[in-house]
């Protein structure tokens, strides 16, 4: 495939070092990614989607750059606690006990779930899925050598890491633990030497059967959530690697903790990971959509309502990463409009075979290297990619061959799909959306006409279907399912 022939290096934001930086991985040309899983107790909702988008959109860069990129994503299925800290139930557990269903049985149905979500946003499958129940045994293994170098303290409810002995802890959150109270971040345990520390395992109360626990030194019980991903990724990925990824939730407490007993088991005074992106929140009228707080939007929810899953893909793409954003009906609906026109200029185009790029092409490629480039700026990449399908100087061939380049990095069907392909039907709708376009089109007409009753009769005709038609200024008029 054709590249920008600038060498442009790839700039990114390291939430580590509070700077965006040249990147270059460790041992060329591979590179190692760690992205946080689900913890799979319930279905997905769309806010957490971004954060796999964000971590897609990276390791698409990475290899469009011509790198190798070998990429792990976990499933939580035992450990994470209803409260993200140290108390409360396991959320398998809870589950399972809402459903009435095994845990296990739980941790399946969501995890498949999961998977068929990325799949409808396009996001790359990881080389590797490290499943959390599957690596007990290396859980225990790694607890043990922090507990033997003296890193961990015992109490009732499990085997503790001392974070005082850790000088710096806290510094990718940027910390204050001075006169830290408890409470104040994480709840309270009793026995705790100091607010911050953390569970990396936790001990079965008396008289307590889960259906997940394992014997250990410590007692029978489970691992620490943050314990996990420390075990996981050095297992896939070395004992240090370039790239660890998840949401800005994940700053404070989970991510924290996994440098804090990663770089205390390997004791080699080196960064752990080279590099932390996190993605920021999309939010639903202001609030951060969050599956803990009763449940959100999930992407077969976007289908119901007639939105092809890129759709939401493209919504998310036009923010940068590192950017709150919104989330909106009428956003998704002008998401849906903008995503059609790009995917049906450049459908128009591909009959004809891609070639090596004229100088007008060439020029929008290295504008969209230096976009994608630049911390990973996807809304000036989109800039660049509709400025292409608007510059009358490009050839058909010119167009099929951006199409490919565009698309190996944002992945929302420039390359293969056509415009009928986003005509999703709602799912209690009583036409599609490319009906509706066709009947807006003969609206327009009357409209041009000053035929004002067919024009009115068309507008009824499409409330009727449950679709709102709202005129715009210049005579345009824009849709949206009512």
């Amino acid at each position: 495939m054709t590249r920008s022939a600038a060498q442009i290096p790839l700039r990114l934001f390291n939430t580590l070092t509070r700077e965006v930086g040249d990147f270059a991985p460790a041992s060329p040309p591979d590179v190692g990614m760690y992205s946080c899983g689900p913890t799979v107790y319930a279905d997905q909702h769309i806010g957490n989607m971004r954060a796999y988008v964000f971590a897609d959109t990276l390791k698409r860069t990475l290899t469009w750059k011509g790198l190798r990129v070998r990429h792990v994503i976990n499933i939580t299925d035992v450990g994470h606690l209803t409260s993200d800290a140290d108390v409360g139930d396991d959320k398998l557990e809870l589950a399972a006990r809402r459903e009435h269903k095994s845990a296990w049985a739980i941790a399946e149905r969501y995890t498949r779930d999961f998977k068929a979500d990325i799949a409808r946003l396009r996001i790359v499958e990881p080389d590797i899925w490290s499943k959390a129940t599957d690596h007990i045994p290396q859980m225990i293994s790694f607890a043990e050598g922090l507990d033997a170098s003296g890193w961990c303290y015992q109490l009732p409810s499990g085997l503790y890491f001392d974070t005082a002995k850790d000088p710096t802890y806290g510094e990718l959150a940027r910390l204050d633990l001075t006169g830290q109270q408890a409470g104040a971040r994480v709840e309270v345990v009793e026995g705790k030497r100091h607010a911050a520390d953390f569970a990396v395992w936790r001990t079965s109360a008396p008289g307590e059967v889960r259906q997940m626990e394992w014997d250990s030194p410590w007692g029978r019980g489970a691992p620490g959530w943050h314990l996990e991903c420390s075990v996981m990724s050095i297992q896939y990925l070395g004992r240090h690697f370039d790239f660890h990824t998840g949401g800005v939730d994940h700053i404070p407490v989970h991510h924290t903790n996994e440098i804090a007993q990663s770089e205390a088991y390997l004791a080699d005074g080196l960064p752990w990971v080279r590099w932390w992106l996190h993605g920021e929140f999309i939010n639903l009228r202001g609030a951060k959509i969050s599956k803990s707080a009763g449940g959100g939007i999930l992407v077969s929810d976007l289908i119901d309502r007639g939105y092809h899953p890129l759709v939401y893909r493209y919504l998310l793409l036009q923010a940068h990463y590192r950017s709150q954003t919104e989330f909106g009906w009428a956003a998704m609906d002008a998401a849906r409009t903008g995503l059609r026109r790009l995917i049906d200029r450049f459908a128009a185009a591909r009959a004809t075979p891609a070639q090596q790029p004229g100088a007008a092409a060439a020029a929008h490629l290295e504008a969209f290297d230096r976009a994608v480039c630049d911390d990973l700026n996807t809304p000036r990449a989109i800039a660049t990619v509709i400025a292409a399908s608007r510059d009358d100087r490009l050839t058909e061939a010119d167009l099929t061959a951006l199409a490919g380049e565009f698309d190996a990095v944002l992945g929302i069907g420039l390359a293969d799909l056509t415009p009928p392909d986003l005509d999703v039907r709602r799912r209690d709708a009583q036409v599609t959306p490319a009906q509706v376009e066709a009947r807006l089109k003969e609206r327009s007409a009357a409209r041009l006409a000053k035929d004002f009753a067919r024009s009115d009769a068309i507008r009824d005709e499409l409330a009727a279907a449950g679709v709102t038609v709202e005129d715009q200024p210049g005579g345009s008029s824009s849709w949206h399912w009512t």
